[in-house]
């Protein structure tokens, strides 16, 4: 079924998330892991600041949803393998250090929203993100950010499950590897969210 783009992404009930786009996640200070490297590989920041900076030109809400680790583990339960590795980076993801820092070209500005939640791998669960949508009458979430295996899935069922439409500009999120990814793209996410370039997204706003 056609989907009429610009329709879908009118800026009056459109927000912009970008998920988890940290410094200590997929910048310098996660330059060793798998997400930062494919990150780094298909120019993913720049795709997003594409997206974020016509969202911003068409007064799209900007919201970075961003994770966090008190410095004693306190209220994150680690119940997880992918919660248990990062309780164990050496470069943890502390309020206000660098490492828990929005990359630089993707840099908060007066007017952004920071949602940042210090448990679970969604930016749904446990935070204000929810609330924040429906008092500014969205309807839209553009998804952007890391990483395709768990966190844009789960942003993307939880924004469905909520009664959000979703739509991810293709080059402006990513995973690893990369067949995986095209897979989940391909096989799941294309049921529960419109997929288009980015090109697409930042010419809806445009016009």
């Amino acid at each position: 079924m056609p989907v009429d783009l610009p329709a879908l992404l009118a800026p009056e009930r459109t927000a912009l998330l970008m998920m988890e786009c940290q410094e200590g996640i997929i910048g310098g200070g996660g330059k060793l892991s798998a997400i930062a490297e494919a990150v780094q590989r298909h120019g993913t920041v720049a795709q997003i600041a594409r997206v974020l900076q016509a969202a911003r030109r068409a007064k799209v809400p900007v919201f970075h949803c961003t994770m966090s680790r008190r410095p004693d583990g306190g209220g994150a339960v680690v119940n997880c393998l992918l919660l248990a590795a990062g309780r164990k980076s050496p470069t943890p993801l502390l309020p206000g250090s660098p490492q828990q820092a929005v990359v630089a070209p993707l840099a908060p500005i007066d007017g952004d929203y920071v949602v940042t939640r210090y448990h679970g791998i969604t930016p749904f669960h446990g935070t204000e993100l929810d609330p924040l949508l429906r008092n500014l009458g969205i309807r839209t979430l553009v998804a952007t950010g890391v990483s395709v295996n768990v966190g844009i899935l789960g942003l993307t069922i939880e924004a469905v499950n909520a009664g959000y439409q979703v739509v991810l500009p293709r080059e402006a999120v990513t995973g690893t590897p990369d067949a995986y990814v095209d897979a989940v793209l391909e096989h799941t996410l294309r049921l529960l969210a419109t997929i288009a370039p980015v090109e697409q997204v930042v010419a809806a706003w445009a016009g």
